[in-house]
């Protein structure tokens, strides 16, 4: 198992959130299968790899049912790790091939108006000091370039183009994009990066600590669970948005998915935001466009003196 994980983080280059999340499921499975009187690759058969699947769902004394997202991703291990070990010459045959993770319920990613990203943003920057101009460099950044969370507190401050108007982002599996930032986001991030971030970073041991380029109240790299915290106090401080959008339950996503479906609304080709959004594949992209769908229909059933009965 050790020799996969390894695999995984040095080859295909995983995330180490991703990482932590296969251990646990591998351990899990280690766990199951000697409950059930397995204890070598050999000895496991397709059966019992189903079995696993059942026992996840069905949870037991010490585990919960897990969800179908969650049991989806320790069979993507299990399986992952049957195909390692086939590739390596550890088993003749891959008993976890035909057996299929289950599929999550498809769910439409949520979207918030525009004025209401905006009250979001104005409520973070109403933070006296340098955190409110840190908070709304943040939250424009995230909202202006749809980056994920993860990616925008690794930023660097080199990674910012200022000339070019530009961020370098470095997605899942390391895999770099360029991405424009918008006049409104460029901004905040100068004002931080002029009137902010030298304080905060002058509060570290030796002045500024690495390149980061947001920054703690301790002048240390921000965290993703700090970046939360400041997207959720924002969010608590704005109340309802537009229509009366509840915003209290905003998340960091939130803001990606507001991204993309706003420039679908405005005429963006789902190519180009799937660029922007540094999706592998369009059709991960192309849900965002039965949210605008839905959206359109909401209008047309409202509005035409012909839609309703």
């Amino acid at each position: 198992m050790s020799g996969y994980l390894d695999h995984l983080t040095v080859e295909r280059g995983l995330a180490a959130n991703t990482i932590s999340s296969y251990r646990r499921d591998l351990r899990r499975y280690v766990e199951y299968l000697a409950a059930a009187g397995v204890r070598g690759l050999r000895e496991i058969a397709e059966s019992d790899v189903s079995g696993f699947l059942a026992a996840l769902r069905q949870g037991d004394d010490e585990h919960p049912p897990l969800s179908t997202t969650s049991a989806a991703r320790a069979v993507v291990a299990v399986r992952g790790l049957h195909k390692f070990a086939l590739l390596d010459g550890l088993v003749p045959d891959d008993v976890a091939h035909e057996v299929r993770p289950p599929t999550p319920a498809r769910r439409l990613p949520k979207a918030v108006p525009v004025e209401s990203v905006v009250a979001l943003i104005e409520a973070a920057g109403a933070v006296d000091g340098p955190r409110g101009l840190r908070d709304r460099a943040l939250l424009e950044l995230l909202y202006g370039t749809g980056a994920r969370i993860s990616e925008a507190v690794g930023l660097a401050v080199d990674d910012l183009d200022r000339g070019q108007a530009a961020v370098r982002l470095a997605g899942k599996g390391g895999k770099e994009r360029i991405v424009p930032v918008g006049s409104y986001a460029l901004r905040a991030v100068e004002d931080y990066l002029v009137r902010a971030r030298p304080a905060l970073a002058a509060t570290g041991k030796g002045g500024v600590r690495g390149g980061a380029l947001f920054l703690n109240v301790r002048g240390g790299p921000l965290s993703r669970q700090s970046a939360w915290a400041i997207l959720r106090s924002a969010a608590e401080r704005a109340g309802h948005g537009a229509g009366g959008v509840e915003l209290s339950a905003m998340s960091p996503h939130t803001l990606r998915h507001s991204f993309a479906t706003h420039l679908l609304d405005g005429g963006a080709d789902v190519r180009v935001v799937q660029e922007l959004l540094g999706h592998a594949s369009v059709t991960t992209t192309q849900v965002y466009t039965l949210v605008t769908v839905d959206r359109l229909r909401e209008v047309y059933a409202s509005s035409h003196p012909r839609a309703r009965t």
